[in-house]
C-alpha cells in the first residue's frame, strides 16, 4: 500500500562500475542517467579565464559595483556590520541614505524578472504590501529618489522597445510624478530579487583576474551571505501569499549563466513547486526517509562523504550532468528561515568549503532546494554546487544519457586534499570534520520524524 513502507529501495542502483572502469550513474530523485567513461575522464577541466589587466576602479567595474548603487533598483534591504562586526539588516533605505553605511550585501529587484510584478497582479490580484508601499512613498518623497527611479524605469522601458520619444513624454514635467507612481511597484514589491556582494575583486587585488567569489569570502562573511539570502526568501514568502515556492540560485561566471563576473545570488518567487519538487514530493510520500537512504547513507557507503559538521554533511553527488557537490542540512527543521543560527551557519560553512575546493576559476551553479510551504511531507534543506566544466552535445541531446568526465569518487579525491590544505591555512570555519574524521553514521538527517 502506498505510504506503508519506509524502506523502499532506490528505483535503480545509483552507481554501477563495469569491468573496464566505466561508471554508470542514475540520479535516484530525477532518473537522470550519467556515464563516466575512462578515456574521456582524461580531458582537462574547462575553467574560465579573465584577461589580467591593472585595476583602475575596483568599485565601478560593472553595474553591481559598490560605487554604482544607482545603476541598480532601490534597495529592499542591506546587510551592514556594526563596529563590533555584528550583522544588522537595514530595510527601507532611501536614496539620500545610500552612502550612510557600507553594505556587505544588498538586496534589490531584478530589472528583468522571470515572473513580473504584473504577472502576479493580473493573474492573482496581488497588490503591493503596506511595508513596500511605505518604502516607495518615502523613496519618491526625495528628488534624489525620483531621479534614481526615473533612471531605472527609463532603462526598463528602452529594453521593452519604447521609443525615446515615448519615454520622454512619460517623464515630461506634467506626467513625471504620475509615471513614477504608476510604473515603479515592481521595483519595490516584485518577486525576483538579486543579492549583490560588495566586492568585485578580492581585498588587495591589483589585476582584474582576482575576482571575489564565494570561496574567497571569509567564512564569517559567507555566513552573512547565506543568512541574508535566507532572510530574502522569508521576505518574499511573507510579501506574496500566492507564491508556492521561492527558487534560490547562484550563477558564477559567464559559462554558468552569469551576466556579470560579480558575486550575486537570485531569488525568484513562482506559483508552482517546479517539476523537480513535484517528482520528489511523490517519491517522499512513498519513502519518507529517502534523503537519508538514497543520498547521504548511500554516499557514505561508497566513501563519497568528504566533510561534515554538527549541522550539515557534504558529499560528491551522483547522477548529475556536471561534477556536483551536495550539502544537506541535518536539522529537524525544514525551513531555512526557521532554523537556529547554528544550524543555518553549519550549512553555510560546508557550502563555503565546497566553493573553496572549486576555486574562483571554475564556473558553477549553486542551487537551493527546500520544502515548499504548502507541502505536508518532510524534505530537508539542501544545496548543490554544479561545476559547469563541459558542454552538452549531440550525443546527450539524442540519447538523454549525459557524459560527466569526473566520477563521484574522483571528484571527492579532488576536493578533499584542497580542503585539508585550506584548513591548514585557516580558511575553513571551525567545527568542520574532513574525510575519515566524519562520523559515517546512518540516518544523520533528522528532517524525518520517524528517525529522530
Amino acid at each position: 500500500m502506498i505510504g506503508s513502507s519506509s524502506h523502499l529501495p532506490a528505483p535503480v542502483p545509483p552507481l554501477t562500475t563495469l569491468p573496464d572502469g566505466t561508471i554508470k550513474q542514475v540520479n535516484p530523485f530525477t532518473g537522470m542517467e550519467v556515464w563516466t567513461v575512462p578515456g574521456r575522464a582524461n580531458r582537462p577541466l574547462s575553467v574560465h579565464t579573465v584577461e589580467a589587466k591593472e585595476i583602475t576602479d575596483r568599485d565601478s567595474t560593472c553595474a553591481f559595483g559598490n560605487d554604482r548603487k544607482r545603476d541598480t533598483p532601490p534597495e529592499k534591504a542591506r546587510l551592514v556590520l556594526d563596529e563590533d562586526n555584528k550583522p544588522r539588516i537595514l530595510r527601507g533605505v532611501k536614496a539620500s541614505q545610500l552612502e550612510d553605511t557600507n553594505p556587505l550585501f544588498r538586496r534589490v529587484a531584478n530589472l528583468f524578472e522571470i515572473l513580473t510584478y504584473e504577472y502576479w497582479a493580473l493573474n492573482y490580484g496581488h497588490t503591493i504590501t503596506a511595508a513596500a508601499a511605505k518604502h516607495k512613498v518615502d523613496y519618491l518623497s526625495e528628488e534624489a529618489g525620483q531621479q534614481h527611479v526615473e533612471q531605472i524605469l527609463r532603462v526598463k522601458m528602452e529594453a521593452a522597445g519604447h521609443s525615446p520619444e515615448e519615454i520622454d513624454e512619460l517623464f515630461s514635467e506634467e506626467r513625471r510624478m504620475q509615471t513614477l507612481q504608476e510604473k515603479s511597484d515592481s521595483l519595490f514589491a516584485g518577486g525576483h530579487d538579486v543579492i549583490i556582494a560588495r566586492d568585485h575583486y578580492v581585498p588587495g587585488a591589483t589585476t582584474t583576474d582576482q575576482l571575489a567569489s564565494s570561496g574567497t569570502l571569509s567564512w564569517q562573511d559567507h555566513r552573512h551571505f547565506i543568512a541574508f539570502t535566507v532572510d530574502g526568501m522569508d521576505q518574499l514568502y511573507r510579501s506574496n501569499r500566492y507564491a508556492r515556492y521561492v527558487a534560490v540560485f547562484q550563477n558564477w561566471l559567464a559559462p554558468a549563466g552569469a551576466s556579470f563576473d560579480h558575486l550575486h545570488k537570485q531569488l525568484v518567487a513562482i506559483d508552482e513547486h517546479g517539476l523537480q519538487n513535484e517528482v520528489e514530493i511523490a517519491q517522499v510520500r512513498r519513502n519518507a526517509n529517502m534523503y537519508n537512504e538514497w543520498a547521504v547513507d548511500y554516499a557514505s557507503r561508497f566513501n563519497l562523504v568528504f566533510a561534515e559538521n554538527d549541522h550539515a554533511i557534504a558529499f560528491a553527488g551522483f547522477g548529475h550532468r556536471f561534477p556536483t557537490l551536495e550539502v544537506f542540512s541535518k536539522s529537524a527543521t525544514t525551513e531555512p528561515w526557521l532554523m537556529s543560527d547554528e544550524e543555518r551557519d553549519g550549512v553555510a560553512d560546508l557550502v563555503h568549503a565546497c566553493h573553496i575546493a572549486a576555486g574562483p576559476d571554475i564556473p558553477c551553479n549553486e542551487e537551493w532546494l527546500h520544502r515548499p510551504l504548502d507541502v505536508d511531507v518532510p524534505m530537508p534543506w539542501r544545496i548543490v554546487i554544479k561545476w559547469r566544466v563541459s558542454t552538452m552535445a549531440g550525443f546527450e541531446g539524442g540519447t538523454k544519457i549525459y557524459i560527466n568526465t569526473i566520477s563521484p569518487g574522483n571528484l571527492k579525491d579532488r576536493v578533499l586534499p584542497a580542503l585539508i590544505e585550506a584548513r591548514e591555512q585557516g580558511r575553513l570555519a571551525p567545527g568542520i570534520r574532513l574525510g575519515d574524521e566524519c562520523k559515517f553514521a546512518p540516518n544523520q538527517l533528522k528532517y524525518n520524524p520517524a528517525i529522530r
